[in-house]
């Protein structure tokens, strides 16, 4: 990920959860939850959130796993949050180069920075094959992204919706027109939830599985090693 990138999400910590409830009307704690809940089921114990930001997924792992979170973030504001705010351990570090040996944890989750990653489709894919690489055999990872919806009528509201309120009231509340501008792009570009499954499978994971969230904006994908 580039420095600009970096420097965008610099700006944003203090307001960041904030702003994400109030631009998905609160459904964002709902996917959260929802995921964390899926991630209990799966009985797993070493637990890695990457790009973590200020650590809400991850809160929402430990209180529903009761296991170990570890997370990682590009961005050392973010962090700086996370570590206060939700008081665990977290790395400074680039999600495409992780500072872990290979099959160190038993669950890796991404939570709405998918679309960060996707700079072109071969590196999302060779960061994808960074994850495999560190989880262990029989290992998930999940992916918790928004995605493109099948229906056409709500995908074209889903675009107007991003162009038209995402970045007027990320900027009014945060005071950054490049961050909120950059997530909103992002979101009209990223793979529907097929497309993004095949990626998966081609980065190594079997037994992919994607679910669509309600209302449909956002899939989550749960992929084994």
């Amino acid at each position: 990920m580039s420095e600009s990138l970096k420097n965008l999400f610099s700006k944003i910590p203090k307001n960041y959860d904030l702003i994400n409830s109030i631009l998905t009307f609160g459904f964002d704690n709902i996917w959260r939850k929802r995921a964390a809940k899926i991630a209990s089921n799966l009985k797993k114990n070493y637990i890695l959130d990457v790009c973590t930001g200020t650590g809400k997924q991850a809160f929402y792992l430990k209180k529903y796993t009761k296991k170990e979170v570890l997370g990682v973030d590009f961005c050392f504001p973010m962090l700086m949050k996370a570590g206060k705010e939700q008081k665990f351990p977290v790395f400074l570090a680039n999600a495409k180069f992780l500072p872990f040996k290979d099959e160190t944890f038993d669950l890796l989750t991404i939570s709405f920075a998918t679309r960060n990653l996707n700079t072109t489709r071969d590196a999302l894919l060779n960061t994808f094959k960074e994850f495999r690489r560190v989880l262990k055999k029989e290992g998930y990872f999940l992916n918790l992204e928004t995605t493109q919806p099948h229906f056409f009528l709500l995908r074209f509201f889903l675009h107007l919706y991003s162009k038209i309120f995402i970045k007027p009231v990320g900027r009014a509340i945060s005071g950054s027109k490049e961050a909120y501008a950059y997530l909103s792009s992002t979101i009209p570009k990223f793979y529907g939830a097929p497309q993004l499954e095949e990626i998966l499978k081609e980065a190594g994971f079997s037994e992919v599985k994607f679910k669509y969230l309600f209302p449909y904006v956002v899939a989550l994908h749960i992929s084994k090693k």
